[in-house]
């Protein structure tokens, strides 16, 4: 039985290694670039970080478009799962809430205005940032790639909300919440 475990581990563990190197060879300056690596500060859903999100979300696209043989560009749904939420602001703040800023309707729109600043968009990777909160952006992805990052973002967002992916998220709550004692002392 220990065996079967073990193995079991290992198989999941080299998969998990295969998809970050996938993932860093096709998407390196993203992951690099001082942006992305600024999304760690941010909560996206549960206790998950927007960082981890979104690694999860490439993750998951790539996962399903090797499960369901969907032939698509690997590189351009890399970089649009990565770049999908890259809205750059904590949308849990009070100025991001309310019925005005109705956040998710309208981060695709920030996420592409941001990534467009700092990337050569493809337009594969454009449909996947501006559609992938569809039906909440009415229209529809053009892409398949667009649809399996949709998809992944869907997955994801579900598991994250029922704390099912569990993220970094409590302890960066956790430092937030001992600097603001500090603060106020």
């Amino acid at each position: 039985m220990d065996r079967r475990r073990s193995e079991k581990w290992r198989k999941n563990f080299e998969k998990q290694r295969e998809l970050h190197r996938l993932i860093r060879r096709e998407a390196r300056d993203i992951l690099q670039s001082a942006n992305f690596r600024s999304t760690k500060r941010y909560i996206q859903h549960g206790n998950m970080t927007v960082h981890s999100h979104c690694v999860k979300v490439a993750k998951y696209s790539i996962a399903i478009s090797r499960k369901l043989h969907i032939s698509c560009s690997q590189r351009e749904l890399i970089r649009g799962a990565l770049l999908h939420d890259y809205f750059l602001y904590d949308w849990h703040d009070k100025e991001h809430a309310g019925i005005q800023n109705l956040h998710g309707f309208y981060h695709p729109g920030r996420a592409l205005d941001n990534a467009s600043k700092e990337y050569e968009l493809t337009l594969r990777e454009k449909d996947i940032i501006k559609k992938h909160m569809w039906p909440l952006t009415v229209v529809p992805p053009t892409c398949r790639e667009a649809w399996i990052v949709t998809t992944a973002d869907k997955w994801c967002s579900l598991m994250e909300t029922f704390h099912l992916h569990r993220g970094h998220g409590k302890l960066l709550q956790k430092l937030s919440a001992s600097t603001e004692e500090g603060r106020e002392e």
